[in-house]
């Protein structure tokens, strides 16, 4: 799964989960009413879980639901929950300077400052702002 499409899913799920709330829902209802493959959908779960942002529930009233408010989780914590690499991230070990210059360097401070760009507006950017922005409504702030 790619970085875009796990990070999308991760916040489809946690923004059914904020519809639904307090209402604890299974990884099944989740996928039939998001469209996610339940099995990817069970490991983006499972991240989430161990990063605090969602807690599973276990017996027959069991499934998931958000540990916090959607105002209080942003992209930039869902995005860290379930990747292990940058939000950018290129390989630029394969610039090789022929006359001299520093490209590697170049490139490698350029990418650097780009990524705090990147992280810092995903820190900026809360889970109730998505639904805001797709006109997704939710009984908790």
């Amino acid at each position: 799964m790619s970085v875009s499409t796990k990070l999308s899913s991760s916040v489809k799920a946690l923004c059914f989960l904020a519809e639904c709330s307090p209402t604890p829902k299974t990884s099944k209802e989740i996928a039939e009413n998001t469209g996610i493959n339940a099995s990817k959908l069970r490991k983006l779960l499972s991240l989430l879980s161990k990063s605090k942002i969602v807690k599973s529930n276990q017996g027959t009233k069991g499934g998931f639901q958000l540990l916090k408010s959607p105002s209080k989780i942003h992209l930039q914590e869902i995005y860290c929950a379930i990747e292990d690499r940058k939000a950018f991230h290129l390989k630029v070990s394969d610039i090789n300077g022929y006359d001299g210059y520093d490209y590697l360097g170049y490139f490698e401070n350029l990418f650097s400052n780009i990524q705090i760009d990147i992280e810092d507006k995903m820190t900026k950017i809360s889970l109730l702002s998505v639904m805001n922005d797709l006109k997704i409504e939710t009984k908790i702030k």
